[in-house]
């Protein structure tokens, strides 16, 4: 039976580190970061997950701001808007929430903005800088994933290490810092031919391919480390059951909400696997405090602080 690798302590301490260098910015200079989250559409999920930043802006003491825009804003106009926020001094920090509708192109819109704002870190320039090795904003899943890791004083180096999903958000440049970080990096995807033999030779297994339970046991070495990245939710209540038993929990989400959120790998996995991350408790919180953590150091970097 393994052990939970839970997000939320290391999660508190960096926003926590946070909130104390904003108050001495403000107490000092006078001025705090500020950050302006973009939403297009009425994606629901977009919705929350800007509204969870929001608050977490709310409480570490940094401006924020969300600009609602409908799907059918132009493609030029929306670059305007966010020509406008570029040139804004008290914004340092720039949130394009994506997925983009299908008729934008997520990159056009992207590099409409300077590097320096872009606190996802997908930016061509940011990436490029990732793979260069150079310092630089980086993607903040990804971020959060290493810095569990050597949290928890898991060794990356020398280990094989095995990528479920090759997203420009986690996939691509996870494999990236895994590499920077001297692991030997395997990416997988939907055209991987014997999937669970390759993902069973990790001794880090990460899957972010957002299909619930994808991964069950016999993707996973034993004693392997499992990081899931996986957001999905499920609201049949036999198929609860039978993943979780009568978890409490997730029986007063189902009456709550109508649904539980999971993650893309099996609960049974935690019988194999030396550490599981749990979904939620994972590393979704890591996101959301990497970029507060991104946020602070665009407004230092600007300011030559």
């Amino acid at each position: 039976m393994g052990s939970w690798l839970e997000g939320k302590t290391l999660a508190n301490k960096i926003k926590e580190e946070v909130k104390d260098e904003v108050a001495s910015y403000l107490k000092t200079i006078g001025q705090v970061p500020g950050l302006v989250g973009i939403r297009v559409g009425e994606d629901r999920a977009s919705k929350v997950y800007l509204r969870t930043k929001e608050r977490a802006c709310e409480k570490l003491g940094i401006h924020s701001e969300i600009l609602n825009f409908p799907e059918d804003i132009s493609v030029s106009l929306l670059k305007s808007k966010i020509e406008q926020l570029s040139s804004r001094e008290d914004v340092d920090g720039i949130l394009i929430q994506l997925p983009l509708p299908s008729s934008f192109d997520s990159h056009e819109i992207i590099t409409s903005m300077p590097p320096e704002k872009d606190v996802d870190g997908f930016h061509p320039f940011n990436l490029g800088n990732l793979l260069l090795k150079k310092d630089g904003v980086k993607p903040c899943t990804p971020l959060g994933i290493i810095e569990l890791l050597k949290f928890r004083d898991i060794s990356i180096e020398g280990k094989r290490v095995v990528i479920i999903g090759r997203s420009i958000m986690v996939g691509k440049p996870l494999a990236a810092m895994m590499t920077n970080e001297n692991g030997t990096v395997t990416t997988c995807h939907t055209r991987t031919k014997n999937l669970p033999q390759v993902a069973s030779e990790a001794d880090i297994l990460v899957a972010a391919i957002g299909r619930g339970t994808f991964i069950t046991p016999e993707f996973v070495k034993p004693g392997a480390v499992v990081i899931d990245v996986g957001i999905d939710s499920l609201s049949d209540k036999s198929k609860v059951e039978e993943l979780f038993g009568k978890d409490k929990k997730r029986q007063e989400d189902l009456e709550k909400k109508g649904y539980t959120i999971i993650g893309d790998v099996h609960p049974q996995v935690i019988e194999k696997a030396e550490y599981l991350t749990p979904v939620p408790g994972g590393v979704g919180l890591l996101t959301v405090a990497m970029l507060m953590k991104n946020t602070l150091e665009a407004f230092k970097r600007r300011r030559d602080l």
